[in-house]
């Protein structure tokens, strides 16, 4: 990893950085840990196991609050501050200080009790969506919110409480970017949606359909991630309800799920959480337990997993590349064409309830009802107990289609069981960002279609490596898309990208 050449400031000023660094990596390591008994209980703990897991998080949730925001942690960042530093180490003082100050304003007892509650949620939250039944699930996000509103006054008791948690999540773009881009999106997308609406193109909609095997699908699942490049040595895969990747740059897990009737569905979910452990994975080795070995929050990291998802695989050349891969799985797709595949991969759905099934353009429709909702509910203009129906209006109007049950509706989700509000904008901003740093790779490497087409991704992600997960936290998110790209952050290239994909495959 590249460092800076200025001076450090004499013996004291190193002793003093090493100090603070070994603190910075424990407070790390309690954090990791935590993130290893999370994927635990998603994916392999027994049912009855919650009381005691929700405990040994807040226990860790508490350990980790308490390092650093030890009177120790403030006696070292001031002094650092004053100190002369390197650019890597000024840009892990900057990111612990912001954790700091936001950590100091919050009594540690709601730290400890949001912890439990988030803990306690997962398994209501599970419950309540087999069930088909919100009001199990009711009381538990009615707390969420109150914690969080609550969360967010302490932070800042005379800032929007929205704004405040989506800082938690996008810290240097700001909440009125979010809203620039979803409302441009909104606009652009809706206008092009009616046209596809009203196209007379016949795409081949079927190519998967069928009934496949559970163990076939994760056969193929692991031929996509070995296509792709995944690094056993340091991964593993597995299935979730909700697919997610988690993890560090020695261990970074992948899960998706099987259905027996969307083989196309695992594909595209295994690919994105893929993209997700990718960029972990690229994330320098000796930068571990610091900011410099951390990912640079969660914009830049969907723009990884939507880059492979959608750039790479829902496009023409990947299938062209794969489906001799996956009819060797399945004699059912023996007579597809892998144009057949593409068209099927890039359908816009017109009856799609569900935001992880979505095809490009209307999943960030799904992304702005969700938006909406969370603003009402932090503001208090929307009772918990409206959110079904509330929920099912806004689906109505804006994508045309009205859940008939709450677990195809406002369940469908699991992250308000994390109580991770102010998390979905992230979404949407980072497929544009992927269609930024997409089309700067190709301004650098050339079409990269060929190298698809042959399952060549070396050079592909050698420019993400060099150009976006080396850094890890070292650059704030617009510097970081301004080293990446030569450009600030713009939604041009996205919508560029979409009208020309679809304006192609719908003949608009």
């Amino acid at each position: 990893m590249a460092t800076d050449q200025a001076e450090t400031g004499g013996e004291s000023h190193g002793d003093t950085y090493e100090r603070f660094e070994r603190r910075v990596q424990r407070i790390s390591n309690v954090s990791n840990a935590a993130g290893v008994l999370r994927w635990d209980q998603e994916v392999v703990m027994p049912e009855d196991g919650t009381p005691a897991r929700a405990q040994q998080l807040s226990t860790l949730s508490s350990l980790g609050h308490e390092l650093l925001t030890d009177d120790e942690t403030g006696e070292l960042l001031a002094e650092l501050e004053e100190s002369d530093l390197t650019g890597e180490q000024a840009a892990v003082v900057r990111e612990i200080r912001r954790q700091y100050d936001r950590e100091t304003s919050v009594p540690q007892e709601l730290v400890e009790e949001i912890s439990e509650t988030t803990a306690n949620a997962h398994p209501k939250w599970k419950k309540a969506k087999e069930n088909d039944d919100f009001e199990t699930f009711a009381p538990t996000l009615e707390k969420l919110v109150e914690l969080k509103r609550e969360y967010a006054e302490h932070v800042d008791p005379d800032a929007d409480p929205y704004a405040v948690l989506f800082a938690e999540y996008e810290p240097y773009l700001d909440l009125e970017t979010a809203e620039r881009v979803l409302e441009r999106l909104r606009d652009e997308l809706v206008a092009l949606i009616e046209e596809i609406d009203a196209s007379d193109a016949d795409l081949e909609t079927d190519a998967f359909s069928g009934e496949f095997d559970d163990d076939d699908q994760e056969a193929l699942a692991r031929d996509v991630l070995d296509s792709l490049g995944y690094d056993w040595d340091r991964g593993r895969l597995d299935t979730a309800p909700h697919p997610f990747s988690s993890g560090t740059q020695f261990d970074a897990r992948v899960t998706t799920r099987f259905e027996e009737d969307d083989l196309l569905g695992s594909i595209t979910s295994t690919i994105h959480e893929f993209g997700h452990a990718n960029y972990t994975l690229g994330l320098p080795d000796d930068g571990y337990g610091t900011p410099l070995g951390e990912s640079r929050d969660l914009s830049v990291h969907e723009s990884q997993s939507r880059l492979w998802e959608n750039h790479v695989g829902r496009s023409r050349p990947f299938w062209e590349q794969f489906l001799p891969i996956a009819r060797e799985r399945f004699a059912e797709l023996e007579d597809v064409t892998p144009e057949e595949a593409y068209e099927a991969a890039n359908q816009v759905y017109d009856d799609n309830l569900i935001r992880v099934e979505a095809d490009e353009l209307t999943y960030h429709l799904h992304i702005v009802i969700r938006f909406e909702i969370e603003r009402e509910l932090l503001s208090g203009d929307l009772e918990v107990a409206d959110v079904p129906e509330v929920w099912n209006d806004k689906y109505e109007e804006y994508l045309g289609v009205r859940p008939e049950t709450d677990a195809e509706g406002c369940l469908q989700d699991i992250h308000w069981s994390h109580g991770s509000f102010g998390y979905f904008p992230t979404y949407s901003l980072g497929s544009v960002l992927a269609a930024q740093l997409y089309a700067a790779a190709e301004d650098d490497l050339g079409d990269l279609d060929d190298d698809i087409r042959a399952g060549e991704f070396d050079d592909l992600n050698g420019w993400l490596r060099e150009n976006v997960h080396q850094h890890g936290c070292r650059y704030t998110t617009p510097e970081l898309i301004e080293q990446a790209t030569g450009e600030s952050f713009t939604a041009d290239y996205f919508l560029e990208y979409v009208e020309e994909k679809y304006g192609e495959l719908y003949d608009l």
